[in-house]
């Protein structure tokens, strides 16, 4: 044994230099990677109460144990070195490579997804998610332990270790060949021992787990025979070979040391756990064996004792030394402390069976307490379960929040409470954020060559003994192949070992500045700045200090990226180009340096660098302006001030220069040279917000602003667009000054608020300008806003006036002003009567304020009114009036005499001032003369009168008075509108209603009156008026009189009169149509014919009688439309009488229009002989749905014309009713034959579809995944379905999936029911014996369908989707009560919901159905 561990050492240092373990890269020194203290992670006091604090997410370097650097890398260091982790692995020597003589048909270890891990351009391909990338970077560094790999290879090699088959790591890291060695690799890749040999190999078989203890002083080995063996690392030296713990013949899947060296846990290949105890008695080394789980119960494959690390150690839950096992089926926690108990099981949902069961344990800070959280998925699902230990000492497990994937898990392994590492069925490993469930990254790790336990889950080397359920799960097992330690993961490969590490945040973000992605770099920088990044490895505790480490950091980034913007500029081309690489660049650096609050960076070094291009600098300072309006850069040097200005100048952008100004600190502006742009471009608001802020100065701009708009106004002429806005913004000034606030932003300080209220009242009331010449009027400022914008400017004044306090002065200042305002305005002629009125409607709110202090004269108000009354001037009259109305409403009626005040008011016709007047004083009917005297308003009197007589809140007896108002003044309201008085008459009146007809002499108005109250079409509701049939017969005697033309449609919608009476009417006005419709209406259907066919004899007549040279082209369409209307009356009473009544309504009408063809002499019959042929053919269409073609043929052969053999008039008329009975016999036959054929093809598909055979998709049970071959016993059948899946009935009827009904057995398909498909009816096979054929069971000689003759049926219709022939024409021959046929019409009411033209999927097949050839 020493000998090969010789011979290895040896080879170990024949190795090149490069290959060295004194290589500095993290990927070739695993002093760094397996450093005594990265082996195994402290977790001190400091970082368990940060892991407690709920709010904190932050990860110090202690926990991961990254090594100190005491100078840090520069940038271009970083930028220069070549990245490692790219490269492929290539061996210097290549003999090592050989292995030709290893055995590798003896362990199928390789991963079949590394098969084209060789190709180095498949190494190369680009390994992570572009989305993810750009997010988080590169959260995990995926390295190649060179040295490891390196022996291991040459183990194989020289002493035929063979290929490695299990690894675990701790201080030192263990790996198990196939041939029965297990090499010790030390924490710098060095051979430390070499235990075993080759001759045990041969005897035990290969390693199939490995397991180190805590304190690195034993290695347990089990292996694929069933032996385990206990090493002393120290010297190497055997110490226990354990061959009777569990059942011989089975393969050690698992072994696991707990945290008490003298326990540790097996699980065997037959699915059973044992407890293995060490002691040592005398000096004696003995192992007992205790049974956990037998696989008899379920077969175990997945073991996980609980390790603490060394400070959790006194955790409470520690005492249990808890365990946990996953079958097949469920999952068991249980406790081997104090005594063995099963503290929960949890079984799994329905699952791929091929799927790995999962196992890991980790400390989590849940709800300030820390526990134990074990995770556990098969397949695409992981649980979580938070496991607690109560007072009392009982264990309480709690569900948390599942892991949903998209992908088959076959590893699951915890990095830290918040990070987790997966790995799917295709090798590429997931970083996953637990609590958010965020993935972070996608690797593909086939080149690693993973290497699968798959041999000893089928425990081949002991015969393959095992169940098929285990062996297809060991297909994807790979347990032995990594093995986690700390932060560290180890994937074992057939020819490698790599380690898995979380990058510290200084490396994600060096690796994405070595990508050039800086904008990515920083993005990321600055989550690990405000604490949202996932995964973070290498931040202190400290939020200050962390902060400041990161800011340093990032302030060299931007350096760099300021220099790389400038180095990368577009030397020719466009200077769009230019422009737009600088905006996509700049605005990333000023972003950033606002948000590390660096101005004195963005300002000095920055913008220095960007001052040395011009293009580069305009945008820079472009960019400034987003962030000086929404308040985040408020200061900045005077230098860059001076070029923002000049540049927004330059540019003629002065709108956003001015909003910059009044957004910055006035102490980084040059008053000067700010004041002379604002003048020169017209930037007001930027001139008052320096004059204010700057040098507390509020009359200055309010006299330059006054100087402008001023002299226009005062010479009455129209003010220009930028003068309205500069007064405008004068009046917004004055209001803001006046409300002690900033113009236009913020607020004046506290202290300045009185003084410049105070200036602002002297300033506005002076009595003459400072400039003032000789003809100047007095008090021109208050004169100037007056005439400017009267309304807005007293609005200003009645603001401040609410937030005057009461004391002396300011009610000195109140009536001051007012006192000016009267004198302005009364005194002067120049004002609109809609300017004094808002003087005095400000007057009247102020004063009847209740602590109103002002005195006004009460007889300026009487000048008012006597201006506003006055009835010579008829201009302005609505303005006018509505001035003295808000005036009123304001409170201004105090201050009138009121009869004076409506005498003027009717005088003036101000019909609103009368209305206000008389509804204060309840006096409701006047207010109806109010409304029929305006002509503006007259149309609202009956909404008025309504409100009164039907909304509550009003005297009976201020009812009765507007009601009586209103019938004396109805006529009036009927001429206003008859619809409108009609309503409000039905509504308010209905028992004056005779009345009021009787008293409207006017004819036609009470024709319009009747027309609106009686007709539906009008929306009055009928229910409401009760009339009597005498005044319907009137208004349809107005009717006939008025509008003849309509009396038809009329009678067909009235119902309340007397038909004798309206016959008479009708008949007087010789009104033929009404007067028919009447008559069917009273019965005498045929008396209305008479009439019909009368008014058809007379136009027939009078086609006759024209001359030939008469254009009376009219007459023919006049008769056709009357017979017609004669056609219709017979079809609707035909279906109600007997053969002899019916003859009597339709030969008169054959012979009326067959008697002018009989005048042949007669020109004009002559002339329309054709027109009346076909109206002939038509009475005869129609009148043979009603009388028998014999009868009608008889009719016209007995006519003593025709009886003389003429019958070349009539032969037209017999072979068109020949022709239609010859296409009537043809449809009938086709029909017939149609659905003879369907029934024959329908009969034919079913038998096919009853006769056909199955064919399933496996020769396996898809339920208990035996083949069918195997099952002997006699009640079994085997169960095809259509769909061809195959079952054994008795597997089906455990799942619940067979139903007998009528001594029949229904079978439904398992895997298509229970995957919400619709279960589909089988096809029964009778079970043969072995190799033997099968036969379709009988069919049930009963006359309901079996079950294969359902699935037939259905498989037909399916074949041919779509409406039967039957069922059209079964809905084609449904007549609508006696109505002609005619085009097809779907019927209404319910037989057009169940119609088959009404439904959407309705299609119209032209072709036969297909037909199938046997």
């Amino acid at each position: 044994m020493e000998k090969m561990a010789d011979e290895l050492k040896t080879e170990t240092e024949n190795l090149n230099p490069e290959q060295s373990m004194s290589s500095t890269g993290l990927e070739d020194d695993l002093g760094k990677l397996l450093g005594q203290e990265t082996l195994l992670p402290k977790l001190g006091s400091i970082d368990l109460e940060r892991e407690l604090d709920a709010k904190s997410e932050l990860i110090d370097d202690k926990e991961f144990n990254i090594p100190q650097v005491d100078t840090p890398p520069t940038l271009e260091s970083i930028l220069n070195e070549t990245d490692d982790e790219e490269e492929t692995f290539v061996l210097e020597d290549p003999s090592l490579l050989n292995i030709d003589n290893i055995d590798t048909h003896s362990y199928d270890t390789s991963s079949v997804a590394s098969s084209d891990s060789g190709d180095r351009a498949h190494m190369k391909r680009k390994k992570r998610l572009p989305d993810s990338f750009s997010l988080h970077g590169s959260v995990i560094r995926l390295s190649l332990l060179k040295g490891i790999s390196a022996q291991i290879v040459s183990a194989a090699d020289k002493v035929d270790a063979g290929l490695p088959t299990a690894i675990a790591a701790s201080n030192l890291i263990a790996v198990g060949t196939s041939h029965g060695l297990a090499l010790i690799f030390d924490q710098n890749q060095a051979l430390r021992l070499c235990l075993g040999s080759t001759a045990v190999g041969a005897q035990y078989g290969a390693i199939s787990a490995l397991s180190i203890n805590n304190d690195c002083s034993r290695l347990l080995c089990g292996f694929a025979k069933g032996q385990i063996t206990m090493w002393d690392l120290a010297s190497g030296k055997l110490l226990r070979s354990i061959t009777d713990a569990h059942p011989p013949g089975t393969a050690i899947l698992h072994i696991k040391f707990t945290d008490d060296p003298t326990l540790a846990i097996c699980n065997d290949s037959g699915g059973s756990v044992f407890e293995l105890s060490f002691k040592r008695v005398m000096g004696v080394r003995t192992c007992e064996s205790r049974c956990l789980f037998s696989g008899s119960k379920g077969e175990v494959c997945c073991i996980e004792p609980l390790h603490a690390k060394t400070e959790l150690r006194d955790h409470p839950i520690t005492q249990y030394s808890l365990l946990a096992m996953a079958s097949l089926t469920k999952i068991l926690v249980i406790g081997l402390k104090p005594s063995l108990k099963v503290w929960m099981t949890f079984p799994y949902g329905r699952m791929d069976p091929s799927s790995v069961p999962l196992l890991a344990w980790h400390f989590v800070a849940v709800q300030n307490s820390v526990n134990p959280m074990l995770a556990f998925c098969r397949g695409d699902v992981v649980h979580f379960l938070l496991v607690k230990r109560d007072d009392s000492g009982a264990i309480h497990v709690t569900k948390q929040k599942q892991l949903h994937l998209h992908y088959d898990l076959i590893n699951f392994t915890w990095m830290n409470s918040r990070t987790v590492v997966l790995l799917d069925s295709v090798e590429k490993l997931h970083v996953i954020d637990r609590q958010t469930q965020e993935e972070l990254e996608t690797i593909e790790i086939s080149e690693v060559q993973l290497v699968y336990n798959s041999s000893h889950f089928k425990s081949l080397a002991t015969g393959g003994n095992v169940s098929q359920a285990l062996a297809l799960v060991g297909e994807k097992a790979c347990y032995q192949s990594i093995s986690s330690c700390g932060s560290q993961i180890f994937y074992l490969g057939t020819k490698s070992v790599h380690v898995m590490t979380l990058r510290s945040w200084r490396e994600r973000v060096d690796h994405l500045l070595k990508q050039e992605c800086l904008t990515e770099a920083l993005a990321l920088a600055w989550s690990f700045y405000e604490g949202k990044a996932k995964a973070v490895v290498g931040l202190s505790g400290d939020v200050g200090k962390r902060k400041a480490v990161i800011a340093d950091r990032m302030v060299e980034i931007l350096l760099h990226y300021t220099d790389r913007t400038l180095k990368k500029c577009p030397d020719q081309g466009k200077i769009q180009v230019m422009e737009q690489h600088f905006q996509d660049m700049v605005p990333v650096i000023v972003e950033y340096c606002l948000l590390l609050q660096r101005t004195d960076l963005l300002f000095s070094q920055v913008y220095d660098k960007m001052s040395e291009n011009s293009v580069a600098k305009g945008v820079f300072l472009e960019c400034l302006e987003p962030y000086i309006l929404s308040g985040k850069l408020i200061g900045m040097t005077a230098q860059v001030m001076k070029d923002l200005l000049l540049h927004f100048q330059d540019r003629n952008l002065l709108e956003n220069m001015e909003a910059c100004i009044v957004h910055m600190d006035i102490t980084s502006l040059d008053i000067q040279q700010v004041v002379l742009l604002c003048w020169e471009n017209h930037l007001y608001d930027a001139m008052i917000y320096v004059y204010n802020s700057g040098m507390n100065d509020f009359l200055s701009p309010m006299e330059r602003l006054f100087k402008v708009i001023a002299p226009p106004l005062s010479a009455g002429k129209s003010l220009t667009d930028e003068q309205v806005v500069m007064g405008n913004k004068l009046l917004v000034y004055i209001s803001c000054c006046l409300a002690g606030r900033a113009y236009p932003l913020g607020d004046i300080p506290e202290d300045l608020v009185p003084l410049v209220k105070n200036q602002v009242f002297e300033f506005l009331i002076r009595l003459h300008s400072a400039e003032a010449s000789t003809d100047e009027e007095v008090y021109p400022y208050v004169r100037t806003l007056l005439h400017f914008d009267t309304r807005e400017f007293l609005n200003v004044l009645a603001l401040t006036f609410e937030d005057f306090k009461n004391d002396k002065q300011a009610v000195e200042y109140q009536q001051r002003i007012v006192d000016i305002l009267l004198k302005v305005m009364v005194e002067n002629s120049d004002f609109t009567p809609s300017q004094v009125g808002c003087l005095f409607t400000f007057l009247a709110r102020q004063l009847a304020k209740p602590n109103n202090t002002l005195f006004v004269n009460r007889t300026l108000f009487d000048q008012v009114l006597e201006f506003l009354c006055s009835p010579d001037d008829d201009s302005r009259h609505s303005e006018r009036q509505q001035v003295l109305l808000e005036l009123l409403q304001a409170g201004g009626i105090v201050q009138f005499e009121e009869n004076r005040l409506i005498q003027m008011a009717e005088k003036a016709e101000f019909y609103q001032i009368c209305e206000f007047m008389y509804e204060r004083e309840h006096h409701y009917d006047r207010i109806i003369d109010c409304y029929l005297r305006d002509p503006v308003r007259k149309e609202d009197v009956f909404n008025y009168i309504h409100n009164i007589l039907s909304i509550p809140g009003y005297s009976a007896e201020e009812k009765h008075s507007v009601w009586q108002k209103a019938l004396e003044h109805m006529e009036e309201l009927l001429l206003l509108s008859p619809s409108k008085a009609a309503d409000l008459i039905t509504t308010h009146f209905n028992d004056q209603l005779e009345g009021i007809i009787n008293n409207l002499q006017d004819q036609f108005l009470l024709f319009q009156f009747l027309r609106s109250l009686l007709d539906p079409r009008e929306g009055i509701n009928q229910d409401l008026i009760h009339v009597s049939p005498c005044i319907t017969e009137q208004f349809i005697e107005l009717l006939c009189h008025y509008s003849p033309d309509q009396v038809l449609e009329m009678l067909q919608v009235l119902e309340f009169y007397r038909l004798e009476e309206t016959i008479q009417t009708t008949q007087k006005h010789q009104l033929h149509e009404a007067s028919s419709y009447l008559l069917e209406k009273k019965g005498d259907v045929h008396g209305a014919f008479l009439v019909m066919l009368e008014q058809l004899q007379s136009k027939l007549l009078v086609l006759t009688q024209e001359d030939e040279n008469s254009t009376q082209s009219d007459s023919v369409k006049d008769i056709e439309a009357t017979l017609l209307k004669t056609i219709a009356l017979c079809q609707r009473n035909s279906h109600n009488l007997n053969q002899q009544q019916r003859e009597a309504l339709w030969f008169p009408l054959l012979e009326a229009m067959m008697s002018p063809q009989k005048l042949s002499g007669s020109s004009a019959s002559c002339r329309y002989s054709e027109h009346l042929k076909n109206l002939t053919m038509q009475v005869l269409n129609n009148m043979a749905a009603f009388i028998a073609l014999p009868s009608i043929l008889q009719r016209i052969l007995q006519d003593p014309v025709y009886g003389k053999g003429k019958l070349g008039e009539i032969q037209g008329l017999v072979l068109g009713m020949l022709d239609t009975f010859n296409y009537e016999q043809t449809l009938l036959e086709t029909t017939t034959n149609l659905l003879n054929h369907d029934l024959h093809w329908s009969l034919c598909n079913l038998r096919a579809s009853v006769t056909r055979g199955l064919t399933p998709k496996q020769d396996y049970c898809c339920i208990c995944l035996q083949q069918y071959k195997r099952r002997q016993e006699t009640s079994d059948e085997i169960i095809v379905f259509s769909c061809g899946h195959l079952y054994h009935s008795l597997c089906l009827l455990s799942k619940e999936c067979g139903l007998e009904t009528q001594g029949l057995m229904r079978w439904t398909c398992y895997k298509c029911n229970s995957s919400n498909k619709a279960g589909k009816l089988c096809e029964s096979f009778s079970e043969l014996k072995k190799g033997s054929s099968t036969s379709l069971a009988q069919a049930s000689s009963e006359s309901v369908l079996d079950p294969q003759q359902i699935q037939a049926f259905d498989q037909l219709c399916r074949l041919y989707r779509g409406t039967s022939r039957l069922a059209l024409l079964t809905e084609l021959s449904r007549s609508r009560g006696g109505e002609r046929p005619g085009p097809l019409s779907v019927s209404q009411g319910d037989s057009a919901l169940s119609s088959v033209f009404q439904n959407e999927n309705f299609q119209l097949h032209l072709a036969p159905p297909p037909f199938t050839e046997e």
